[in-house]
């Protein structure tokens, strides 16, 4: 069932002042609305937001055995908490309570778990339909959110004092901040001419929901091979979510067997960790690119989420990334609408793309070595990262820091 209220847009082609406009009303930019909303000027008054969407938002969803899904680090599981999303999605979100790590054909393993670090889970599994629906749900209460879909920007012109949009429809808007949450092709980075570098890992990943002989007990696999990496993660109904990284010449050819022949397949790289695989849902191919803007910021404007930054998938930190990116963009408007201050000037700008650039090299550098050391097969390499995994294993503080970076904090 479409709601109105997410896909009115009554606004004449005269010109709308908002606070902030939000270019993309995917989990981003719905998110960076809610984080947003509750804010208030000293003089009471919440900040007013527009979200563009270029696709119809409609509420109510259809589950398939198909449907995609993210990991949410225990930190966005905690911020999602905090905005009051978390109620719809926890009986739905399915727990990461321990991690297999392991080297198919080698010694090297290592385990973490939730107990040993005093939390219920490491993680979450949760479909990606199932975290838009919230979001929009969470939203339905809020009063000053205006939505314009399905609509598009037209053309951008930054002003000293603010940024005039016109929309496709003949809209016209002018905001104080705009902000780009608008995807790793993002218009928004277009518009303001912010180049950006593209690195191709030659690999893609192939992406399917799949059945398990064996319960998958909570326990998400990270199962390295000689032609990639194998997440195995654990999802409701006794499902798991497969991400199997592959040269894209064979995902091609994987993507081609017939169900009885992939199971096969999948069940030898992976090994018998969960029996047999008993069925395969949709599978779909994506090519892996690492895609980061020269800068996060540009006049009265800043990008967020894959806007800015579209990782490897290997460690399962590219959403949890960009809800960082939310939450530290969100603290520094929360305290410049406190004092009154522009939410829209250079230097909080410039203090956003601050914060968040030791997080995004980190990350970026760990997903990166990652890819490097576990795709290669030269002997001393797979030696020294059987024993990297032994020592990990058994080294407390140094899988403390990778729980840590693990669950988002």
């Amino acid at each position: 069932m479409t709601s109105e209220k997410h896909t009115k847009q009554t606004l004449d082609t005269t010109r709308h002042d908002f606070d902030i406009v939000i270019s993309g009303g995917g989990l981003s930019g719905c998110l960076t609305a809610l984080s947003l909303c509750d804010f208030k000027n000293p003089n009471g008054a919440l900040l007013s937001i527009a979200i563009i969407e270029n696709n119809k938002i409609s509420q109510g969803c259809s589950l398939s055995f198909g449907d995609r899904v993210l990991a949410l680090s225990h930190g966005t599981a905690a911020y999602f908490a905090k905005l009051g999303v978390w109620d719809f999605l926890q009986r739905e979100a399915q727990p990461i309570e321990k991690i297999h790590i392991s080297d198919r054909g080698h010694y090297g393993k290592a385990r973490l778990d939730a107990k040993n670090n005093q939390v219920a889970a490491l993680g979450y599994v949760v479909e990606m339909s199932l975290i838009g629906e919230a979001l929009l749900q969470a939203l339905t209460i809020k009063k000053n959110i205006t939505w314009l879909t399905p609509d598009s920007i037209d053309t951008v012109e930054w002003q000293k004092s603010h940024v005039d949009i016109s929309l496709n429809s003949g809209v016209l808007l002018s905001s104080k901040l705009l902000l780009g949450c608008d995807g790793v092709n993002s218009p928004c980075r277009s518009f303001a001419s912010i180049e950006s570098t593209q690195t191709s890992y030659g690999q893609s990943a192939l992406i399917t929901n799949v059945s398990t002989e064996i319960m998958h007990q909570n326990i998400a696999y990270e199962r390295f091979t000689e032609t990639g990496p194998i997440a195995m993660l654990p999802l409701s109904k006794n499902r798991c979510s497969l991400v199997w990284t592959l040269t894209p010449k064979l995902a091609d050819k994987m993507q081609s067997l017939d169900d009885a022949a992939f199971k096969v397949a999948l069940e030898h790289a992976f090994g018998s960790w969960l029996g047999a695989i008993t069925k395969v849902g949709k599978r779909d191919i994506y090519p892996l690119n690492l895609v980061q803007a020269k800068t996060q910021i540009y006049h009265r404007m800043a990008l967020v989420g894959n806007a800015s930054h579209t990782i490897h998938p290997i460690a399962g930190q590219g959403f949890n990334l960009g809800v960082r990116d939310v939450q530290q963009l969100a603290q520094l408007i929360k305290t410049a609408q406190q004092k009154g201050d522009d939410i829209g000037n250079f230097y909080l700008l410039s203090q956003y793309q601050q914060q968040r650039s030791n997080d995004h090299q980190q990350v970026i550098t760990l997903t990166d070595s990652l890819v490097t050391l576990f795709s290669n097969q030269l002997p001393p390499l797979v030696i020294g990262r059987n024993m990297g995994l032994k020592v990990l294993n058994y080294l407390s503080p140094l899988k403390k820091m990778l729980v840590k970076k693990t669950m988002g904090h």
